[in-house]
């Protein structure tokens, strides 16, 4: 994958049509038609669950940049900590290693001998390229929050729209389990009605992870571009 597509792609994020998705406190109902939960509700559960540890986690992703007409398929391996870090490693179809430390991000793709660097906030800040799954939170912070009314089966649509505008989060879907409430599937688009699709599988919470998961060491004799 192409290194502006794989950069953009962690940016990705589209206007939501104006009355598609009910006000904040709308509850979804089960097959019977009775309301249930509210959105607040959900995520208090996905916050208890998000806060007590950090998770590992395989993922599959699909990138699809609209205008150019170009999708990508991509999967590997997920850890994370809570609050502000993570790991991102990337097997197929080339080896790419994402670290974040909560304030420092690298890139290293090892095809190209190379390490993009730059500051976390720039790329993962405000809910972009997933980062709100280190510091699950503050999406009551950035986003308002709708239950997309519509039924998911064994799961909840909770739709996060950023609180402040920009082009490349414009909203979030989130498919939520309701036996244990982790986000399994996460849809992001932009203005430029990009998606970026990832599903998570194998999840696995665990409070002691490894500090050195979240440290990144520069390999030897990399090429070193700043990241801005």
């Amino acid at each position: 994958m192409n290194i502006k597509v794989i950069i953009r792609c962690l940016l990705m994020l589209l206007a939501v049509p104006a009355g598609l998705f009910a006000a904040d406190t709308v509850q979804q109902s089960d097959q019977s038609g009775t309301l249930t939960m509210s959105a607040d509700q959900i995520l208090d559960e996905v916050e208890d669950v998000y806060t007590a540890a950090g998770f590992s986690a395989d993922f599959i992703q699909t990138s699809t940049i609209k205008a150019m007409e170009i999708t990508d398929a991509a999967a590997g391996n997920l850890w994370v900590k809570y609050p502000g870090k993570m790991r991102w490693v990337y097997q197929t179809p080339e080896e790419q290693i994402i670290v974040s430390d909560g304030e420092h991000l690298w890139i290293y793709r090892p095809e190209d001998n190379q390490v993009l660097r730059g500051q976390a906030a720039n790329f993962f800040g405000d809910g972009k390229g997933a980062g709100f799954l280190s510091d699950i939170r503050k999406i009551r912070d950035d986003f308002h929050i709708t239950l997309e009314d519509i039924r998911f089966g064994d799961f909840f649509s909770l739709v996060l729209v950023p609180r402040k505008k920009t082009w490349d989060l414009v909203r979030i879907n989130l498919l939520v389990s309701k036996q244990n409430y982790h986000i399994t599937q996460v849809y992001t688009y932009n203005a430029y009605e990009d998606l970026t699709r990832i599903e998570f599988s194998n999840l696995k919470f665990n409070g002691a992870m490894d500090p050195s998961l979240f440290e990144f060491e520069m390999p030897a004799n990399v090429d070193i571009l700043e990241l801005e």
